[in-house]
């Protein structure tokens, strides 16, 4: 199996060896074929042969922005700068050597036999008959109709207390506004009072500032 590989490995490094892309014809995903060369590298490298005519040794290279010394010594064995473009398929990983099938599991063990089934546990007795409903309350006795005497009598009563409401009112708003007269009685007094005493005070500092110049 490692023969194989090996041998494997060898045809593709051959292969490698006699691919060859022509840096004047290759187009940009021929270019990016290359080892170190993307899509911008490659589209630099059209752009300079356009600019600068067809490369005259794979030397050039270097003079395209972006390929250094490093790129050139990555791809300088598969380039040049006649004949066809043969480019080559990467070269894929090598094939890991297949590992010896393990040996399979013993089979599983047969499994115990299923234990006996436990016998049904007697059923719960059915629930006892529901008690009879209670018997329903009989309707309380409806209040007799009113009388006209008594509807004479609260009808009586209501023009009384609605009477004695207004009367009530009435005083009220009167004691309102006799309060209301001899507060403002009150406040005419207390101005003209402190009115009177000031004229007094100012008439006797008059008189006290005229004493006081002669």
């Amino acid at each position: 199996m490692k023969r194989f590989i090996m041998l494997l490995a060898g045809l593709l490094f051959s292969g490698l060896a006699l691919a060859a892309i022509n840096i004047n014809t290759a187009t940009q995903q021929e270019l990016e074929a290359l080892n170190g060369i993307g899509p911008v590298k490659a589209q630099a490298i059209i752009d300079h042969r356009k600019a600068n005519g067809p490369f005259k040794s794979i030397e050039q290279l270097k003079d395209v922005k972006g390929v250094g010394d490093a790129t050139f010594d990555k791809i300088k064995g598969d380039v040049s700068v006649s004949g066809a473009t043969t480019p080559a398929a990467k070269a894929a990983a090598p094939a890991v050597p297949m590992k010896a099938e393990a040996p399979k599991a013993p089979a599983a063990a047969p499994t115990a036999p299923a234990a006996p089934m436990k016998a049904e546990a007697p059923k719960a007795p059915a629930a006892a008959p529901a008690a009879p409903a209670a018997p329903m309350k009989a309707e309380a006795p409806k209040a007799p109709a009113m009388s006209d005497k008594d509807k004479a009598a609260m009808d009586a009563k209501a023009a009384k207390d609605d009477k004695a409401a207004k009367a009530k009112s009435a005083k009220d708003e009167k004691a309102a506004k006799d309060k209301a007269a001899k507060d403002e009685k009150a406040a005419k007094d207390k101005a003209a009072k402190d009115e009177k005493a000031a004229k007094d005070k100012a008439a006797a500092d008059a008189k006290k500032s005229d004493t006081a110049k002669k």
